[in-house]
């Protein structure tokens, strides 16, 4: 069975004083936090079982959440002493995910993007370490992150996207990295130069929602039903 990890760790610096007792993923978007999205669109995905990790305000996050069963899945948390950055928080998880393939979900990001696509590639994993959903280079990001190359493979080469912050990885991606802070760019990178990452194009709705401005954009969306 396919697992989810929600990436909610992070403090939300661009976010001033909104997020001074209240974590980021709890901030509201169209009337509830911005994480619950995220956890009823991996619900009606199919999926059961989802990992949070959690650093900043940590408790809080499980105190709104609870086990997720009003959700219709079964939410757990893996709590970070000391800050892992995204890389060491996903290699904290990664027995959770039996050494299957799971699905990765920023919580930075508010997007109409459906994870059933990424939950049905999962199936068909061939060579690839991590399929990642790159978007168009929003204004503050406008260098782009990776190309698209030739069969779908991302590379450092040709018009450059920006990385969404969903995909699905696989556990042999963190294979020989040791526990601790890392950077999960670092560990993409190094798999991109051996051909072992793919991506796709996304054009519909996303936003980073990391300052108020971009928070109020989010609201300021139209919301559709996924």
């Amino acid at each position: 069975m396919i697992k989810a990890m929600i990436l909610a760790a992070g403090r939300g610096e661009r976010m001033r004083g909104l997020t001074e007792t209240l974590p980021k993923p709890l901030l509201s978007v169209h009337g509830e936090p911005l994480i619950v999205h995220h956890i009823k669109k991996l619900a009606t995905a199919g999926i059961k079982d989802c990992v949070i990790n959690l650093h900043y305000l940590a408790d809080t996050i499980p105190e709104r959440l609870g086990d997720g069963r009003q959700f219709g899945l079964r939410l757990h948390y893996s709590y970070e002493k000391e800050k892992l950055e995204t890389g060491g928080g996903i290699i904290q998880t990664l027995e959770f995910f039996d050494n299957h393939p799971f699905l990765l979900i920023s919580c930075d990001v508010f997007t109409d993007y459906p994870f059933q696509t990424l939950l049905s590639m999962t199936k068909n994993t061939s060579e690839s370490l991590a399929h990642l959903v790159m978007v168009d280079n929003p204004v503050h990001h406008q260098t782009g992150d990776f190309a698209i190359g030739k069969n779908g493979l991302l590379s450092f080469d040709g018009d450059k996207l920006n990385y969404a912050g969903i995909g699905w990885y696989h556990p042999a991606l963190f294979s020989g990295y040791a526990h601790g802070y890392r950077q999960l760019g670092d560990i993409l990178s190094s798999a991109i130069k051996l051909s072992r990452i793919t991506g796709e194009h996304y054009a519909g709705q996303w936003i980073n929602v990391d300052t108020p401005e971009r928070l109020k954009l989010a609201n300021d969306y139209r919301l559709v039903s996924i």
